[in-house]
């Protein structure tokens, strides 16, 4: 087992730093020049007492846009040092400076990331305390009445885009009924009300986005729950276990559900590791202050620091997710050897 993590540790290094060379130079061959745009503002503010090409080269220098393409992704990596011989890169923890919010990048990202994982964990967990429950009963009264009516009811829901729902949830819950509100975070003047009563008026804000994301979600995990179940419960050592005289929870829980776990481990890890990502469509309807509204925000004013930052954050999260789900492949399944 430690040498194969070994070696998935290097062949992810490996493969990070191919990722990051191919996004870094994607980004840079867009029509943006941030030492023309900083030059030609202090020019313009100075009322032309600035020389334009003095000013150009410095901050072609102050930004590291000096050199070949090569250099300056060595630059942004940390690994070749500035004008000044400093290094200060990606490796050094700099992410670089926000152009649409003029502070680092890691200031930027700190709030909207802990909303993101806040909503989108208590998201994960009710989808996933709903659909495994639900799928494993589908499964085990499979053609019933009850089961038909579940898979109309999912297919209804994961046909429906995400922002159909949205808003029928919002007309619903919001509007029509006043449960909840329709957009926000916080309620105006609540940063001066005790910590406790702020938390709870922050979950008030989330509960409408989290009623939808869970709904989002219960359509394609319970087929998906369903579909692995009833293959489960089909083999051969499952008729054995049966015919030995065992309880039926003992069959499904204990002997079916741990056959069936291979198929959907797969996606519950991917599941969780998407909370990482936020959820664009949901974030921007609701006014979330969370990252999927930030990367768009970022795409759409070409800040390409906050963008790259993302873009690596989530390269090294898919990374890590393919190894965390190979290593939980052996201790669901012994059958699975991950030392070889």
């Amino acid at each position: 087992m430690g040498k194969y993590i070994l070696k998935r540790i290097l062949y992810i290094l490996v493969v990070f730093f191919i990722l990051s060379f191919m996004i870094f130079m994607i980004y840079n061959m867009l029509p943006v020049d941030k030492a023309a745009e900083r030059a030609r503002e202090e020019v313009k503010t100075s009322k032309g007492q600035l020389n334009y090409d003095d000013r150009y080269e410095y901050w072609q220098e102050k930004l590291g846009l000096d050199g070949t393409k090569f250099e300056r992704y060595l630059r942004w990596l940390g690994i070749y040092p500035y004008s000044d011989g400093s290094y200060n890169g990606l490796l050094q923890g700099n992410l670089g400076n926000s152009t649409q919010y003029n502070k680092p990048v890691a200031e930027v990202l700190m709030t909207p990331m802990e909303n993101t994982i806040m909503i989108n964990i208590l998201a994960t967990i009710l989808a996933l305390g709903i659909t495994i429950p639900l799928g494993i009963f589908c499964a085990v009264k499979r053609g019933s009445k009850r089961d038909v009516a579940v898979q109309v009811g999912t297919i209804v829901g994961y046909s429906l885009p995400v922002f159909i729902i949205a808003i029928v949830f919002i007309w619903l819950f919001a509007v029509i009924l006043g449960w909840f509100p329709v957009s926000g975070m916080i309620t105006a003047n609540s940063l001066d009300w005790s910590p406790l009563r702020q938390f709870g008026d922050r979950l008030y804000h989330l509960a409408l986005p989290l009623i939808v994301m869970t709904f989002c979600s219960l359509g394609g995990m319970t087929r998906y729950v369903r579909a692995s179940m009833i293959e489960a419960l089909s083999m051969d050592c499952i008729r054995t276990a049966r015919a030995k005289g065992l309880r039926e929870k003992v069959v499904v829980y204990s002997h079916a559900w741990r056959n069936a776990l291979i198929p959907i481990i797969t996606l519950v890890i991917g599941w969780f590791l998407g909370i990482f990502s936020g959820s664009i469509m949901v974030e921007n309807i609701f006014a979330l202050n969370g990252i999927g509204k930030v990367y768009y925000s970022a795409l759409t004013v070409n800040d390409n620091e906050v963008v790259l930052a993302l873009q690596m954050f989530y390269i090294m999260i898919s990374l890590l997710g393919n190894l965390i789900t190979d290593i939980a492949y052996g201790f669901v399944d012994p059958r699975v050897r991950v030392n070889k």
